[in-house]
Protein backbone atom coordinates (compact mmCIF):
# COMPACT_ATOMS: atom_id res chain seq x y z
CA UNK A 1 0.00 0.00 0.00
CA UNK A 2 2.82 2.46 0.94
CA UNK A 3 4.85 1.60 -2.57
CA UNK A 4 1.18 2.49 -4.18
CA UNK A 5 1.29 5.84 -2.41
CA UNK A 6 5.14 6.68 -3.37
CA UNK A 7 4.20 5.45 -7.19
CA UNK A 8 1.17 8.12 -7.12
CA UNK A 9 3.24 10.49 -5.51
CA UNK A 10 6.33 10.66 -8.09
CA UNK A 11 3.75 10.32 -11.14
CA UNK A 12 1.95 13.40 -9.92
CA UNK A 13 5.54 15.56 -9.42
CA UNK A 14 6.45 14.71 -13.00
CA UNK A 15 2.93 15.86 -14.44
CA UNK A 16 3.77 19.74 -12.62
CA UNK A 17 7.46 19.58 -14.07
CA UNK A 18 6.27 18.74 -17.45
CA UNK A 19 3.57 21.25 -17.25
CA UNK A 20 6.37 23.90 -16.24
CA UNK A 21 8.40 22.85 -19.14
CA UNK A 22 5.54 23.45 -21.47
CA UNK A 23 4.53 26.14 -20.38
CA UNK A 24 8.16 28.26 -20.22
CA UNK A 25 9.32 26.79 -23.48
CA UNK A 26 8.27 29.56 -25.82
CA UNK A 27 10.08 32.23 -24.10
CA UNK A 28 13.41 30.25 -23.97
CA UNK A 29 12.50 30.26 -27.59
CA UNK A 30 12.02 33.63 -27.80
CA UNK A 31 15.43 34.40 -25.57
CA UNK A 32 17.25 32.08 -27.46
CA UNK A 33 16.46 33.98 -30.45
CA UNK A 34 17.33 37.37 -29.25
CA UNK A 35 20.47 36.15 -28.17
CA UNK A 36 21.60 35.32 -31.23
CA UNK A 37 20.87 38.42 -32.75
CA UNK A 38 23.02 40.38 -30.31
CA UNK A 39 25.66 37.87 -31.18
CA UNK A 40 25.38 38.43 -34.99
CA UNK A 41 24.85 42.13 -34.50
CA UNK A 42 28.11 42.19 -32.04
CA UNK A 43 30.31 39.68 -34.53
CA UNK A 44 29.37 42.10 -37.09
CA UNK A 45 30.48 45.02 -34.34
CA UNK A 46 33.61 43.34 -34.03
CA UNK A 47 34.70 42.82 -38.13
CA UNK A 48 34.43 46.04 -38.27
CA UNK A 49 36.27 47.42 -35.82
CA UNK A 50 39.44 45.01 -35.88
CA UNK A 51 40.80 47.21 -38.66
CA UNK A 52 40.06 47.79 -42.68
CA UNK A 53 42.25 45.35 -43.22
CA UNK A 54 40.13 42.48 -41.44
CA UNK A 55 37.23 42.94 -43.79
CA UNK A 56 36.41 42.38 -47.72
CA UNK A 57 36.13 45.38 -49.69
CA UNK A 58 32.77 44.54 -50.95
CA UNK A 59 31.55 45.39 -47.53
CA UNK A 60 33.53 48.84 -46.90
CA UNK A 61 32.06 49.96 -50.18
CA UNK A 62 28.44 49.31 -49.39
CA UNK A 63 29.30 50.61 -45.98
CA UNK A 64 31.46 53.67 -46.51
CA UNK A 65 31.87 53.45 -50.53
CA UNK A 66 35.37 53.33 -49.81
CA UNK A 67 38.28 51.80 -52.52
CA UNK A 68 41.27 50.72 -52.94
CA UNK A 69 43.05 53.75 -54.57
CA UNK A 70 41.59 56.01 -52.06
CA UNK A 71 42.43 53.69 -48.73
CA UNK A 72 45.80 53.84 -50.08
CA UNK A 73 45.68 57.46 -50.73
CA UNK A 74 44.92 57.91 -47.13
CA UNK A 75 47.38 55.73 -46.25
CA UNK A 76 49.97 57.65 -47.72
CA UNK A 77 48.35 60.78 -46.22
CA UNK A 78 48.78 59.52 -42.42
CA UNK A 79 52.75 58.77 -43.26
CA UNK A 80 53.44 62.15 -44.54
CA UNK A 81 51.59 63.66 -41.53
CA UNK A 82 54.18 61.37 -39.21
CA UNK A 83 57.39 62.44 -41.43
CA UNK A 84 56.57 66.23 -40.72
CA UNK A 85 56.18 65.17 -37.29
CA UNK A 86 59.34 63.55 -37.02
CA UNK A 87 60.88 65.83 -39.29
CA UNK A 88 59.83 69.12 -37.45
CA UNK A 89 60.94 67.59 -34.25
CA UNK A 90 64.64 66.95 -35.03
CA UNK A 91 65.01 70.17 -37.00
CA UNK A 92 64.19 71.59 -33.63
CA UNK A 93 66.48 69.62 -32.06
CA UNK A 94 69.43 70.11 -34.40
CA UNK A 95 68.68 73.80 -34.50
CA UNK A 96 68.97 73.88 -31.28
CA UNK A 97 72.04 72.15 -30.55
CA UNK A 98 73.62 74.13 -33.32
CA UNK A 99 72.91 77.21 -31.83
CA UNK A 100 74.24 76.04 -28.29
CA UNK A 101 77.54 74.88 -29.68
CA UNK A 102 77.55 78.43 -31.50
CA UNK A 103 77.44 80.10 -27.97
CA UNK A 104 79.68 77.67 -26.29
CA UNK A 105 82.21 78.77 -28.93
CA UNK A 106 81.91 82.34 -28.44
CA UNK A 107 82.45 81.35 -24.85
CA UNK A 108 85.81 79.91 -25.03
CA UNK A 109 86.73 82.82 -27.85
CA UNK A 110 86.02 85.25 -25.31
CA UNK A 111 87.96 83.85 -22.58
CA UNK A 112 91.11 82.45 -24.43
CA UNK A 113 91.51 86.48 -25.42
CA UNK A 114 90.66 87.86 -22.25
CA UNK A 115 93.73 85.38 -21.35
CA UNK A 116 96.06 86.83 -23.73
CA UNK A 117 95.16 90.00 -22.74
CA UNK A 118 96.28 89.59 -19.33
CA UNK A 119 99.62 87.97 -19.89
CA UNK A 120 101.92 89.12 -17.82
CA UNK A 121 99.51 90.76 -15.18
CA UNK A 122 98.44 87.91 -13.68
CA UNK A 123 99.93 85.85 -10.33
CA UNK A 124 100.64 82.47 -11.26
CA UNK A 125 97.46 81.49 -9.29
CA UNK A 126 95.70 83.37 -11.36
CA UNK A 127 96.97 82.23 -14.33
CA UNK A 128 96.25 79.06 -13.24
CA UNK A 129 92.66 79.15 -12.34
CA UNK A 130 91.73 81.09 -16.00
CA UNK A 131 93.62 78.46 -17.49
CA UNK A 132 91.11 75.62 -15.56
CA UNK A 133 88.15 77.63 -16.55
CA UNK A 134 89.06 77.68 -20.26
CA UNK A 135 89.93 73.63 -20.28
CA UNK A 136 85.83 73.44 -18.51
CA UNK A 137 85.17 75.51 -21.61
CA UNK A 138 86.69 73.31 -24.03
CA UNK A 139 85.34 70.47 -22.50
CA UNK A 140 81.82 72.19 -23.12
CA UNK A 141 82.45 72.73 -26.55
CA UNK A 142 83.09 69.58 -27.28
CA UNK A 143 79.80 68.09 -25.60
CA UNK A 144 78.18 70.24 -27.47
CA UNK A 145 79.64 69.36 -30.78
CA UNK A 146 78.57 65.01 -29.92
CA UNK A 147 75.18 66.49 -29.25
CA UNK A 148 74.87 68.20 -32.60
CA UNK A 149 76.18 65.06 -34.31
CA UNK A 150 73.81 62.72 -32.78
CA UNK A 151 70.65 64.63 -33.81
CA UNK A 152 72.23 65.53 -37.42
CA UNK A 153 71.72 61.98 -37.71
CA UNK A 154 68.54 61.68 -36.50
CA UNK A 155 67.83 65.00 -38.92
CA UNK A 156 69.19 63.40 -41.68
CA UNK A 157 66.78 59.96 -41.19
CA UNK A 158 63.96 62.30 -41.37
CA UNK A 159 65.08 64.25 -44.65
CA UNK A 160 65.41 60.48 -46.16
CA UNK A 161 62.01 59.81 -44.59
CA UNK A 162 60.24 62.93 -45.62
CA UNK A 163 61.53 62.60 -49.14
CA UNK A 164 60.41 58.59 -49.55
CA UNK A 165 56.97 60.26 -48.15
CA UNK A 166 56.35 62.27 -50.46
CA UNK A 167 57.44 60.67 -53.39
CA UNK A 168 55.01 57.64 -51.84
CA UNK A 169 52.24 60.19 -51.49
CA UNK A 170 52.35 61.68 -55.13
CA UNK A 171 52.70 58.21 -56.55
CA UNK A 172 48.77 57.32 -54.71
CA UNK A 173 46.95 60.29 -55.76
CA UNK A 174 47.88 61.97 -52.35
CA UNK A 175 49.17 65.28 -54.28
CA UNK A 176 48.40 68.19 -51.60
CA UNK A 177 50.26 65.66 -48.89
CA UNK A 178 53.35 65.70 -51.30
CA UNK A 179 53.46 68.95 -52.03
CA UNK A 180 53.05 69.91 -48.43
CA UNK A 181 55.54 67.58 -46.74
CA UNK A 182 57.93 69.05 -49.93
CA UNK A 183 57.62 72.66 -48.61
CA UNK A 184 58.25 71.30 -45.03
CA UNK A 185 61.49 70.03 -45.78
CA UNK A 186 62.93 72.93 -47.75
CA UNK A 187 62.20 74.94 -44.66
CA UNK A 188 63.66 72.65 -42.91
CA UNK A 189 66.52 72.57 -44.54
CA UNK A 190 67.03 76.31 -44.69
CA UNK A 191 66.67 76.20 -41.03
CA UNK A 192 69.39 73.92 -40.41
CA UNK A 193 71.51 75.62 -42.89
CA UNK A 194 71.38 79.13 -41.13
CA UNK A 195 72.19 77.70 -37.77
CA UNK A 196 75.22 75.81 -39.33
CA UNK A 197 76.29 78.93 -40.73
CA UNK A 198 76.34 80.97 -37.22
CA UNK A 199 78.52 77.85 -35.88
CA UNK A 200 80.95 77.63 -39.12
CA UNK A 201 81.32 81.67 -38.65
CA UNK A 202 82.25 80.93 -34.85
CA UNK A 203 84.70 78.08 -35.58
CA UNK A 204 86.36 79.92 -37.55
CA UNK A 205 86.61 82.93 -35.15
CA UNK A 206 88.10 79.95 -33.13
CA UNK A 207 90.45 79.15 -35.26
CA UNK A 208 91.44 82.77 -35.71
CA UNK A 209 91.61 82.88 -31.64
CA UNK A 210 93.97 79.77 -31.55
CA UNK A 211 96.57 81.04 -34.00
CA UNK A 212 96.40 84.48 -32.27
CA UNK A 213 97.13 82.20 -29.39
CA UNK A 214 100.19 80.35 -30.76
CA UNK A 215 101.62 83.66 -31.87
CA UNK A 216 100.73 85.83 -28.80
CA UNK A 217 102.51 82.85 -26.57
CA UNK A 218 105.77 83.20 -28.72
CA UNK A 219 105.94 85.95 -28.44
CA UNK A 220 105.72 86.17 -24.54
CA UNK A 221 108.06 83.68 -24.14
CA UNK A 222 111.00 84.73 -26.53
CA UNK A 223 110.08 88.36 -24.41
CA UNK A 224 110.57 85.84 -21.20
CA UNK A 225 113.69 84.57 -22.74
CA UNK A 226 115.17 87.96 -23.32
CA UNK A 227 114.57 89.18 -19.60
CA UNK A 228 116.12 85.78 -18.38
CA UNK A 229 119.22 86.60 -20.81
CA UNK A 230 119.90 90.57 -19.64
CA UNK A 231 118.78 89.57 -16.13
CA UNK A 232 121.85 87.00 -16.46
CA UNK A 233 124.36 89.65 -17.95
CA UNK A 234 123.90 92.26 -15.31
CA UNK A 235 124.40 89.63 -12.71
CA UNK A 236 127.73 88.99 -14.92
CA UNK A 237 128.46 92.51 -14.95
CA UNK A 238 128.23 92.84 -11.42
CA UNK A 239 130.49 89.90 -10.56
Amino acid sequence: MAALRRGVACLSFLSKNSASVLINKRPIRQRLGRLTDVTRTSIVSLSVGTGLGAVPIAQLQQADNLTHESLVRRASSMVTDSANTYLSQTTQALVDSLTQYAKALHTLIALQRRYLSSLGKLTPAEEDSIWQVIIGQRVEVDDRLDECNRFEANWINAVNLCEMASEAANKAGAKHASVTVKTNLNIAQSQVEESRKLTQAAEKQLAEAKADEIQRMAEYAALLERWESDLNEAYLRED
